[in-house]
């Protein structure tokens, strides 16, 4: 390595180090820093330091951790570099894909089946396996348009009968025929699509079915307009802008980069109230068709959980949650959390099999609000 290649490597390291830390530190910021130093010629690490909170910009409740993490990968403080592991009542944070956001720590070891539901966050990648077009998936994409969930909207349109009378038609009728009303002219208003707001627990008791659930999401996503994806887990992710993408190995590919707890902890209470809490994501679900894709297995507090549904059920046109827990139709839940939360939901359904699920979404067009 060159004399000049060796002091590069070392601060290019440490943006690398601030991605492992859920830093969101893109390409342009890096080269950004790279020329704010070879631009003041630094004459101590001072320099270096202003340099790399000007480009680099650490966000503020994350300042302390910038620079406990500067100090120890340059000046080799060891006592502030221990790993930075958040805590099970660390603050659930939400992202959403208008930009890169925080690129993940890479995991290479094989992860476990997931059966137990924790509350730890661990950040990792998620590679998805190519997967075959699936007949059923076809099938839904093709009924979808025509099946999907309607409202009525502003506009009014011409109609054979109705509740309301056309005054407007009828007066320029009239202006034709020297004043006389010779037809009753109708309307109604126009049906718009109602938007269908998906949630999707990628925790780790649910890691079988993650590659599953996405593939309906994107299948969706390419069938109706008005859909809008999220994944949760320890965090609260808005995937939507990549599931629009026509490929699904290009769109999964792209989510998984996204998304940077998968097979996880479960904080579901959190993670919707997360949702509430953003006006621009709360106002997604207001009178929308909202599905979760969810065992329910919350490692959290309950009431968090229980509180959240009860919100989301007064804005919500439906609120379905579909678990693969469900052993028929008699199916009553086990867990503390979505027993509380149960009388809150209008359909609480079988998410066993992804013909069960499409053909629950399918029905919602026939179902009332509750």
């Amino acid at each position: 390595m060159t004399d000049i290649a060796r002091p590069l490597a070392h601060f290019v390291a440490f943006t690398a180090i601030l991605r492992r830390a859920s830093f969101a530190v893109a390409p342009e910021q890096t080269m950004a820093w790279l020329a704010a130093i070879d631009l003041l010629g630094p004459e101590d690490m001072g320099d270096i330091r202003r340099a790399a909170r000007a480009t680099l910009a650490p966000p503020p409740d994350r300042f302390a951790e910038f620079e406990a993490l500067f100090d120890a990968h340059f000046l080799g403080a060891v006592d502030a570099a221990r790993e930075s592991v958040p805590s099970d009542e660390a603050p659930l944070r939400a992202a959403e894909d208008s930009g890169f956001g925080p690129e993940p720590d890479v995991d290479e070891e094989a992860r476990e089946s997931g059966a137990k539901a924790t509350r730890a966050e661990r950040l990792s990648t998620r590679r998805f396996a190519p997967a075959a077009e699936d007949a059923t998936l076809r099938r839904f994409t093709r009924a979808l348009p025509a099946s999907a969930p309607r409202r009525r909207g502003y506009r009014w349109r011409e109609a054979h009968n109705g509740h309301g009378t056309d005054v407007r038609r009828m007066l320029r009728d009239a202006m034709r025929n020297v004043g006389e009303f010779v037809r009753l002219r109708h309307r109604r208003r126009r049906l718009r699509p109602r938007r269908i707001v998906l949630l999707i627990d990628i925790s780790g008791s649910m890691k079988e079915l993650t590659q599953t659930h996405l593939a309906f999401a994107h299948a969706l996503a390419r069938a109706a307009d008005a859909v809008e994806v999220f994944t949760f887990g320890t965090r609260l992710t808005r995937i939507t802008r990549a599931l629009r993408l026509r490929d699904r190995a290009r769109a999964l590919s792209a989510a998984s980069l996204i998304v940077a707890d998968w097979d996880g902890g479960t904080r579901i209470g959190e993670a919707l109230a997360a949702f509430l809490a953003i006006p621009r994501f709360a106002a997604l679900a207001r009178g929308a068709a909202l599905v979760v894709l969810s065992d329910g297995l919350e490692r959290g507090d309950p009431a968090a959980m229980t509180e959240a549904i009860a919100r989301i059920s007064r804005i919500a046109w439906r609120t379905v949650w579909l678990t693969p827990l469900a052993t028929g139709s008699g199916f009553r839940p086990r867990t503390a959390g979505l027993s509380a939360a149960r009388p809150y939901l209008d359909e609480l359904g079988d998410g066993r099999t992804l013909d069960s699920i499409c053909t629950c979404v399918l029905h919602l067009a026939k179902a009332r609000a509750a």
